[in-house]
């Protein structure tokens, strides 16, 4: 390995370590969860008549922990909250919850982190198929808005003039 791979695998463990630091806490669960998690995700998404956000990724990921630092900002919490459940799938190191990248057409070739929108019953939506926040760092919070606005579920009886639809 050349000196310019392992500094930059360094500089990629330290700015992990720094985001974890950042938020506290580990985002990804243990993977043996994300089925479960997925399952309770889409029987509260009925009820609630909210969209289902998945978020492929791992702890180890940089830009991963930089997408939920975006989501959980003051710019992006109260749309996610209202229109959104989160679940996070951990991928391990590319070998974990393959199976469940690949129900939802989750090329994990283009990196993480990868997401997709469910309906609220659970069906695909949404798929990132170019990994389109692979690099986070370089994209402002307002790219999240702006991707997470869309796709909110439509409101019962809500005009399409009105505002707050």
């Amino acid at each position: 390995m050349s000196i310019k791979s392992r500094s930059l695998l360094i500089a990629l463990f330290l700015f992990s370590a720094f985001a974890i630091a950042q938020t506290g806490r580990e985002i990804y669960p243990d993977p043996t969860q994300a089925k479960s998690d997925l399952a309770s995700a889409i029987k509260t998404a009925a009820q609630s008549h909210k969209r289902i956000l998945l978020d492929f990724g791992g702890n180890w990921c940089a830009d991963c922990q930089v997408l939920d630092i975006y989501l959980h900002n003051d710019q992006n919490r109260l749309l996610l909250e209202s229109n959104f459940l989160l679940v996070h799938i951990n991928i391990g190191r590319y070998d974990a919850n393959l199976d469940i990248a690949a129900k939802y057409q989750i090329p994990l070739d283009r990196g993480v982190p990868a997401i997709a929108v469910l309906s609220e019953s659970g069906k695909l939506l949404y798929s990132q198929k170019s990994g389109e926040f692979e690099s986070m760092r370089r994209i402002a919070p307002s790219t999240v808005t702006s991707f997470l606005t869309p796709w909110k579920p439509s409101k019962a009886g809500c005009s399409q003039v009105m505002l707050n639809c």
